[in-house]
């Protein structure tokens, strides 16, 4: 009997659970690739150690690979200095292996939009740090790519949210606190329309790209539930906690004094502006051209809810 191509993801975080998860569900042979080993992991998932900062050991671990997914990350407070050479292994590997690179970004490359919704070819003008870095690495998969090096396909994703995601703005600082009958903790105007990307979603839309000759070498604004404000889902959590939800915002000015002495507050500062205009993603572009459904916004966060729940419960 004929072998299944093999798809490599490398990351076990949010999203390459996730990911792993869904292309196992569909019957694809999945390898993950991490330091650690997941402490949950779906039945029939090969996982293998590596450490991706060593480009030979990257290289190993995705041989035999016909498509890899580059879903890693690099601490908040280190993600300009870590994360590119992390994505130059992956490539590396993706090359050496001949496979399709599907990788997964955020949307800091294009930098404060005036309220204007980003589009695939919004050019990526970036004015902070990490936003920068992100601009930098997309230039450098366009470039392999532009140079027969490697085929590409990049998914782009807005804040994250779903079972799982605790360091984001929608994770624990409003599930969590919400759960636990405390005010969500927010930065910037919860009235103003915010894309957040649901993870299942997103890894739906990640085994598409992977999957679809059409996908390749272009760049694409991965769907989820759909655009509405932080304030819409903060009363669509009340609605099925059946209580009121409060919040509390942390001013900028705040923020960039808590900078002084917290590298994390610095960079949280550094991205602010995503919450002082409207951020909205266009996802269009895939809709129209792939037939996948995305879950619907009260569900989305009737999961999420479940899934706090059930941590503050086993807790």
């Amino acid at each position: 009997m004929r072998e299944k191509p093999l798809h490599v993801v490398f990351g076990t975080g949010q999203v390459g659970r996730a990911l792993a998860a869904r292309l196992a569900e569909v019957g694809t042979s999945v390898r993950v690739i991490s330091r650690h080993r997941p402490a949950v992991m779906c039945e029939g998932i090969d996982w293998r150690a590596a450490d991706v900062s060593d480009a030979e050991a990257a290289i190993d671990a995705a041989k035999g690979a016909s498509v890899v997914y580059q879903c890693l990350n690099a601490p908040y407070t280190q993600w300009p200095h870590l994360f590119p050479p992390l994505q130059r292994n992956v490539l590396a590997a993706a090359e050496r292996a001949e496979a399709l690179l599907v990788t997964l970004e955020n949307i800091y490359g294009y930098g404060p939009t005036g309220g204007v919704p980003m589009v695939e070819d919004l050019p990526l003008m970036a004015t902070t740090s990490k936003g920068r870095t992100r601009a930098a690495m997309t230039a450098e998969l366009l470039a392999a790519e532009k140079a027969g090096r490697v085929r590409i396909a990049i998914g782009r994703a807005s804040d994250f949210f779903g079972a799982g995601v605790t360091e984001s703005t929608l994770g624990a600082r409003v599930f969590g606190n919400v759960i636990a009958g405390k005010r969500a903790g927010f930065i910037g105007n919860p009235y103003l329309l915010h894309t957040y990307s649901y993870v299942p979603d997103i890894a739906t839309g990640l085994v598409t790209l992977g999957a679809d000759p059409r996908a390749v070498g272009q760049v694409w604004h991965l769907p989820g539930p759909g655009t509405v404000t932080t304030r819409a889902i903060l009363d669509l959590i009340s609605v099925q906690l059946k209580h009121p939800v409060g919040i509390r915002t942390v001013p900028k000015i705040a923020l960039r004094a808590l900078g002084l002495v917290s590298p994390m507050m610095r960079g949280l500062a550094e991205m602010s502006y995503e919450f002082e205009q409207p951020f909205i993603l266009d996802t269009s572009k895939y809709e129209s051209t792939f037939a996948t459904a995305t879950t619907p916004l009260a569900t989305a966060v009737g999961n999420t809810i479940a899934w706090y729940q059930a941590q503050r419960s086993t807790a």
